[in-house]
């Protein structure tokens, strides 16, 4: 019998590889090893390089503790990447064979990401804070008082950065040989993915509003002129490119602020902004990879485009078509890849995935014959030992909808005894799940418990209409899509119905405490961070001004009833099921007062309650925090459900 994965297994033990890039003649990928220390409890992230199939392996950098970003000259002989080698973050290139020393380029008092060189490689892009009260980045006085904080913007602060007022995210442009940097950008908004464009006089970028829930693509520059700015004030945009020629740029947008984009053509000569499609069926994305960028299209000539999307929980490399539109399937990936990286041939494309049997691995696909090949073996480590749960797929149809959910059963499984049943819910509303790892649900499925997750309607990765669905309707019939999902298990005699438990985070956080106050059924919940008073959460969460309005249907003093009807605070009266409520305390997405309105309820109610607090942590914490916290709330979780579940296996009884 195999051992179970343990939340140190999940935190500690895995390696993972991230951020791959191709060189141009396709023959070597460099990419960051990542790997947190249990002695230390810190994360160290290392430039490594390999042969194209996985070969001749090699650390490249050895100096810092978190070493990342790296890309490859346009002529392949160089590589440029940040290093906190020095104070807080500089950008160094060194020589693409890694022998000789790195050169420092330049260094910021704060992060430093998306480096992106110039075609004729004398200069390097990229991204860094600008704060117009500190623009010389000066540290604190050592011994004074915290500095008073001023605002009149609405979005004056944000989830994992804190209180922002109009410090922002701005291109950079340094030139390699000399270290001379000027800030390109002027915008007091957060500007993402500068690209050059081809002739080296513009550098394009997304340019976001209201704490990323709008963006536009800001054309910026380099020499005398305004940035043009295109799109809808309220718009969504995502991956995008310029052509080969620098005469057009393809986009993915929704001009309404929907979760579904489509794809547009600007062209620069003119000015026009040309719908391609409308209401894809595919979604152009990261592939939902929880620590990647998007990558950006790819033009394999001047009218077809490579992109990479998501649809039904998978991710897939499709074509299209920028002057009719038409989108040709490439391959359809049951795993969830992100980034996209070409040589200049155009014959491979590399990228990182995981799946239920892979973390953290990197995927070469070949254009020419169309195969595919995983070059590392990084999570074998930790899975020859104690393998993952494996899924099986399900679906259920409620009205005009297929709904799609995955069961994983416990390694070992015996159809003749009965195991306990969680259902697990998604963040967003418009996330989704699918064919991936998510280390969470492989712990709880690997200690003896049925774990199903599911795309109710709201999610991502079935278009438009269905994304749609869940606006002005949260805890309605996205609710019993949940419910379905689970009486579906439950029809097989192996799933108990006496022993049922439900987990959620964010959204999965609003509709676990939904569900306290509806049903009785569940005899055990963990509730992370949840959305769990509109009202409170409109005024407090950093989206909740605008988020709010979209998905609840207006201000609350204008829908009051609807936002009442939808909180679970008016129904928490209800609840018997025993909670164990997760939440960082520096959640701005979903900020601890929405935890702590619950265990007041909750055991006001009288209902078994723990209140764990992450000092700290934000809404993001469980991916990105302190490797103590994810482990200690994977450990908490596990043995909640131990506790009311019982996951002793039991034999089947007629």
């Amino acid at each position: 019998m195999p051992r179970p994965l343990t939340p140190e297994d999940v935190v500690y033990g895995f390696t993972t590889a991230s951020e791959p890039q191709i060189s141009p003649d396709g023959a070597r990928i460099v990419f960051t090893k990542s790997k947190a220390d249990l002695e230390s409890k810190k994360v160290s992230s290392q430039i490594w390089s390999c042969d194209l199939d996985g070969g001749n392996m090699r650390q490249l950098t050895r100096s810092g503790e978190r070493n990342v970003g790296a890309r490859w000259s346009p002529d392949g002989r160089q590589l440029a990447f940040v290093s906190d080698r020095v104070k807080r973050a500089g950008i160094f290139v060194m020589p693409a064979e890694g022998l000789g020393e790195a050169r420092e380029i330049t260094r910021h008092n704060q992060a430093v990401s998306e480096l992106a060189w110039s075609p004729d490689g004398t200069q390097l892009a990229y991204t860094t804070t600008w704060d117009p009260e500190n623009p010389d980045e000066e540290e604190p006085v050592e011994g004074a008082a915290p500095k008073v904080r001023v605002t009149s913007r609405i979005d004056y602060k944000q989830d994992t950065r804190g209180y922002l007022n109009d410090l922002r995210l701005h291109v950079w442009v340094v030139t390699v040989e000399s270290g001379t940097r000027r800030r390109l950008s002027s915008a007091l908004n957060d500007h993402l993915t500068p690209q050059w464009s081809p002739d080296g006089q513009w550098i394009g970028a997304l340019q976001y509003r209201l704490n990323g829930m709008a963006a536009k693509l800001a054309l910026l520059p380099l020499g005398a002129g305004e940035p043009r700015l295109i799109g809808a004030d309220n718009a969504v945009a995502g991956p995008w490119s310029w052509s080969p020629d620098g005469a057009r740029v393809l986009v993915s947008a929704d001009p309404d602020g929907t979760p579904q984009l489509d794809f547009f053509v600007y062209e620069l000569a003119s000015g026009d902004l040309r719908r391609l499609t409308d209401d894809l069926e595919v979604s152009p994305t990261a592939g939902n990879l929880m620590d990647s960028a998007p990558g950006a299209p790819i033009w394999l000539d001047e009218r077809q485009v490579l992109f990479l999307a998501a649809r039904a929980g998978g991710s897939g490399l499709h074509v299209i078509d920028s002057t009719g539109g038409t989108i040709e399937p490439v391959a359809r990936f049951e795993a969830l890849h992100a980034g996209l990286s070409v040589d200049s041939a155009q014959r491979y494309v590399v990228q990182a995935m995981h799946s239920a049997e892979r973390q953290g691995e990197i995927s070469v696909y070949d254009l020419t014959d169309n195969t595919q090949r995983i070059v590392t073996d990084f999570s074998r480590e930790v899975l020859d030992d104690a393998p993952s749960a494996t899924p099986e797929r399900i679906t259920v149809q409620r009205g005009e909808f297929e709904i799609e959910a995955w069961l994983l059963h416990p390694p070992g499984f015996d159809a003749n005894k009965t195991y306990p049943l969680l259902i697990d819910i998604h963040g967003g509303p418009h996330g989704f799940y699918g064919y991936g790892f998510y280390p969470w649900q492989q712990v709880l499925a690997t200690h003896g418990f049925l774990v199903v997750y599911a795309n109710p309607r709201g999610s991502g990765s079935y278009g438009r209409t269905f994304g749609m669905a869940v606006r002005h309707d949260w805890g309605g019939e996205d609710y019993l899509d949940l419910l379905a999902v689970v009486d579906k298990v439950l029809e097989r005699p192996y799933a108990d119905a006496e022993r049922t438990g439900m987990r959620g985070y964010s959204y999965g956080g609003y509709m676990t405490s939904w569900m306290l106050g509806q049903t009785d059924r569940f005899k055990a919940c963990c509730c992370g961070a949840p959305c769990f008073d509109f009202e409170s959460f409109w005024g407090t969460s950093d989206i909740g001004h605008y988020f709010g309005e979209m998905q609840f249907g207006d201000a609350p003093h204008r829908a009051r009833e609807a936002y009442a009807r939808h909180s679970p605070s008016e129904f928490i009266h209800n609840a018997t099921t025993p909670t164990l409520i997760i939440h960082g305390e520096n959640d701005q997405r979903c900020p601890i007062g929405q935890g702590e309105q619950l265990f007041i309820s909750l055991l006001r109610a009288g209902v078994e309650t723990e209140f764990v607090r992450y000092p700290g942590g934000d809404h993001l914490f469980l991916l990105y925090g302190p490797p103590e916290h994810r482990a200690d709330f994977w450990r908490r979780e596990l043995a909640w459900f131990t506790k009311y579940l019982k996951p002793e296996q039991q034999e089947v009884t007629a």
